[in-house]
């Protein structure tokens, strides 16, 4: 049985544009992580250490959450991947252990966030690059008027920039959009050259869609940049129509009164 959902801890029964936002945020991660050691922290339920796991050469998941750990310990087995308790503001590592560190929806869920850089730097290798992501507190709480209780502190574009920027001298600045099952991720300077449209047969109207997620790419050596990417959630969408499908209640009483007459044509087979 699916425990009930909170909105906050993504999990793979969990069909929806936080899904297509998430899994966009991972193809990113992976222009960088071929055969490298990767540390994936606060990682959640885990199914983001595994997709890594399948181009780098060693994941470990860490998370603070003890029962989260375990299952995810139980559900993905790849050799290598690695599942372990820890702390963003305490990693359970050496000193420069990691070529990649990727933190997604983490720093916004506490306030000690030099903290948590200073420890991303202290296990990154010196020529390690670090792969983060918090919403942008202007387009996710004040425009929509909307608090989300289990974010303790979010940041304001130019706070989280100069936050990365105190610890690592090179870093790209991406901006993630969504609209209609599509993710936008792109350079935080193309986002004025993006238009959206919208409309019917009657007239057709300019839309704004608001950059809501930041992304950091970060380090002290050259990276590759990202150019403008876009994810087809078309797939997502279709699963979560069917979900809600077999979830509504004219679904689940047709098929309580239909199962006698499933059972009696298995029958005359």
């Amino acid at each position: 049985m699916k425990e009930k959902w909170t909105g906050e801890r993504l999990e793979t029964f969990i069909y929806s544009r936080d899904t297509i936002e998430h899994l966009h945020r991972y193809c990113i991660v992976n222009s960088y992580i071929e055969n490298k050691i990767v540390l994936d922290i606060a990682c959640g339920e885990g199914y983001g250490s595994n997709i890594i796991s399948r181009k780098a050469s060693f994941v470990y998941g860490v998370d603070i959450d003890e029962m989260t750990i375990q299952n995810a310990k139980k559900k993905y087995l790849q050799s290598n991947l690695e599942y372990k308790i820890g702390n963003a503001t305490n990693i359970p590592f050496e000193d420069n252990t990691f070529d990649v560190v990727v933190s997604f929806e983490t720093i916004e869920h506490h306030d000690k966030h030099d903290e948590m850089i200073a420890e991303i730097k202290r296990v990154l290798k010196p020529e390690g690059i670090i792969i983060i992501s918090t919403p942008d507190k202007l387009f996710y709480t004040d425009k929509p008027k909307y608090n989300n209780k289990y974010h303790v502190k979010e940041l304001y574009k130019n706070e989280f920039s100069n936050l990365i920027s105190k610890y690592f001298s090179k870093s790209q600045l991406l901006t993630q959009q969504y609209t209609n099952g599509i993710s936008i991720i792109q350079d935080e300077s193309e986002n004025l050259e993006l238009s959206f449209f919208t409309g019917d047969y009657t007239s057709v109207c300019q839309k704004v869609i608001d950059p809501m997620y930041l992304i950091l790419i970060a380090g002290d050596s050259d990276f590759i940049n990202q150019k403008k990417s876009i994810f087809d959630g078309g797939e997502i969408i279709e699963q979560q129509i069917q979900e809600q499908i077999y979830n509504s209640n004219s679904y689940k009483v047709g098929f309580f009164f239909l199962k006698p007459l499933r059972i009696i044509k298995k029958m005359l087979k």
